[in-house]
């Protein structure tokens, strides 16, 4: 385990959690309030986990908070596009930087999802309280661990189909057969930079999802196998001129550094 606990955010949007009765009923506290018991259920004593969400100052993802973030989780829906390009870039930043990236169900679409992975990230949906089987590839991944069978089912919950829009994972962990026939590839991993993400499917605010022991499981896995490594290699993030060169270079050549300039 770390030597000191593994600082997590959970931001969420919570528009929903505030303005529909049935989400409200389901998560009085929020849907952000859940996610983050679960990761405190599991990992205890190894994180410390606060909140940010949308409608706070820089969407409660401050310079300091960011700075002092190991793993961010990311819910949204409804408000994607309200959130600050900005605020987006940070995030982007220090993701290369190393920060790991938990995304959740419909973050697909947010902004720093499709940053991050350059496609649409579209995908086929069907909202009929459908059962799924979410099955497992890679039973010796650390997201995996500590679950009961080959396979676990969500008895009623929104569709997500393929096509996905995303480039190949790095590691596919799990793929979902729903009711209706359709499947999903819903745990998926990619590195950027020093930061690894995840993408995990389930959360349909709707539902009681976030209360389903091994989406609970799986939540706090990914959290604890996205933290930073300690490594101390450097990352780059600009790209700049490298002169003088490493090694001397015979070539005479006349550079038109105007081409250079922008």
């Amino acid at each position: 385990m770390p030597s000191s606990p593994i600082r997590v955010t959970v931001w969420h949007e919570h528009v929903h959690d505030r303005t529909n009765d049935a989400v409200k009923k389901l998560y009085p506290d929020g849907m952000h309030t859940v996610v983050k018991q679960a990761i405190e259920e599991h990992l205890g004593n190894d994180v410390t986990v606060r909140t940010a969400l949308l409608e706070q100052p820089d969407h409660g993802l401050t310079d300091e908070v960011l700075a002092n973030t190991d793993v961010l989780t990311w819910w949204g829906h409804c408000a994607h596009d309200q959130v600050d390009d900005a605020i987006v870039q940070k995030v982007h930043r220090r993701v290369l930087e190393g920060m790991g990236l938990v995304v959740l169900h419909s973050g697909h679409y947010a902004k720093i999802f499709k940053k991050l992975l350059g496609t649409t990230c579209s995908l086929r949906w069907r909202e009929a309280g459908e059962k799924e089987r979410l099955w497992c590839l890679m039973p010796g991944h650390p997201i995996a661990d500590g679950l009961d069978d080959e396979y676990f089912e969500i008895e009623h919950t929104e569709m997500y189909g393929e096509l996905f829009d995303i480039p190949t994972p790095d590691e596919l962990i799990f793929v979902s057969w729903f009711e209706g026939g359709e499947v999903f590839r819903s745990g998926c991993t990619w590195n950027r930079g020093k930061g690894k993400i995840f993408y995990f499917r389930p959360g349909h605010e709707t539902f009681p999802i976030y209360y389903h022991k091994q989406v609970r499981r799986v939540i706090a896995n990914a959290v604890k196998h996205l933290a930073p490594s300690r490594s101390s290699a450097p990352v780059r993030l600009e790209a700049p001129c490298i002169d003088p060169p490493l090694s001397p270079i015979t070539t005479v050549h006349q550079v038109d550094q105007s081409l250079h300039d922008h």
